[in-house]
């Protein structure tokens, strides 16, 4: 993995170390530290609020019975929802909508997350050290804020960030 999470540093500028901590605290998460490249999918209550007509499906694009599961969470951060399938396609010229496990290959996993993360202009906060504003965009909420800390401090430690 260590080969694509470098080329995405580069390729979508997380290119300072306080941004590659952030990502790694925000990824780290995310993947149950690398474990998970695909969410655990129950369904849960909470889960099958990403089938439509909920308001959350209709938020992440999601628009047929079936999208929910279809366009769970997947690759290092966890992209979800057809709308960020098909954005995701788009800029990468493969199609994720029609085969969305791609999403978790080893090949894709950690480019998702970079790219996610760029035109999310999540580096800003990552600039400003800002964590909750980091994991409101990644996250939506404050969802498993103190392990994100944890994983954003011993980032920060592993690359010298003061």
């Amino acid at each position: 993995m260590t080969p694509g999470i470098n080329a995405t540093f580069e390729r979508f500028e997380i290119n300072t170390p306080l941004r590659m901590a952030h990502f790694f605290g925000q990824v780290l998460h995310e993947s149950g530290g690398f474990r998970y490249l695909r969410e655990i999918w129950g369904p849960t209550d909470a889960q099958r609020r990403y089938e439509p007509p909920s308001s959350l499906a209709r938020n992440l694009g999601n628009t047929q019975p079936g999208d929910g599961a279809r366009y769970m969470g997947r690759g290092v951060i966890q992209l979800t929802g057809r709308s960020n399938y098909a954005q995701f396609s788009r800029a990468m010229g493969v199609d994720f909508v029609a085969n969305p496990d791609l999403v978790a290959s080893p090949q894709y996993a950690v480019t998702a997350a970079g790219w996610f993360w760029q035109t999310r202009n999540i580096n800003q906060h990552a600039d400003r050290d800002d964590l909750i504003a980091v994991t409101r965009v990644v996250n939506g909420g404050r969802n498993g804020l103190a392990d994100r800390q944890r994983y954003l401090n011993r980032a920060k430690q592993v690359l010298g960030v003061r």
